[in-house]
This record gives C-alpha cells, sequence and structure tokens, in this order.
C-alpha cells in the first residue's frame, strides 16, 4: 500500500474530517502538524501545491488536494485504486 501523509494545523475541522475519513477505511497516514507561524513551511507547501489551506493530502509524491478533493476521490471510488495501484 502506498504511504498516505496528511499536513494538518491545530483547530482545523476539515484536518480532523479528513483524519476521520481515513481511520474509517484503516488508512494508515502518516501525520505533519503546521503551526500557524511556521511561514516557511507554508510558503514550500503553498509552492509545491497552490493551496493555501489545510489539510493538505499525499499519496506517495501525487498531491490529492484537501478534504473535499479526499471526499470526492472516496465517494467516486478512486481512492481505494490510488492506494493499491503502483
Amino acid at each position: 500500500m502506498k504511504t498516505v501523509t496528511i499536513y494538518t494545523m491545530e483547530y482545523c475541522p476539515y484536518c480532523e474530517n479528513a483524519k476521520r475519513l481515513l481511520a474509517s477505511k484503516s488508512i494508515p497516514y502518516k501525520e505533519i502538524k503546521v503551526s500557524l507561524d511556521d511561514e516557511p513551511e507554508w510558503d514550500r507547501l503553498e509552492k509545491l501545491t497552490g493551496y493555501k489551506t489545510m489539510p493538505q493530502i499525499f499519496i506517495d509524491e501525487h498531491f490529492v488536494g484537501g478534504y473535499r478533493e479526499l471526499t470526492a476521490i472516496e465517494q467516486s471510488g478512486e481512492l481505494d485504486k490510488l492506494l493499491s495501484s503502483s
């Protein structure tokens, strides 16, 4: 199975929902918490993904998006395919 990495921040309901969705499917993930004042990390993520919001979810090196995108690919059945494809 591929590695899921989720960048989160404190007090983020979308982050909690994304983690809950992954946990409900027994998908292990690595959580990296980004503090509000960690400007270099925020800048790095924004350059990498184009997103200024959290969570930011990756499957291996592939950027999936945030909670809404994760939910959409789960509902379409694509999440399991992304996790199992080589």
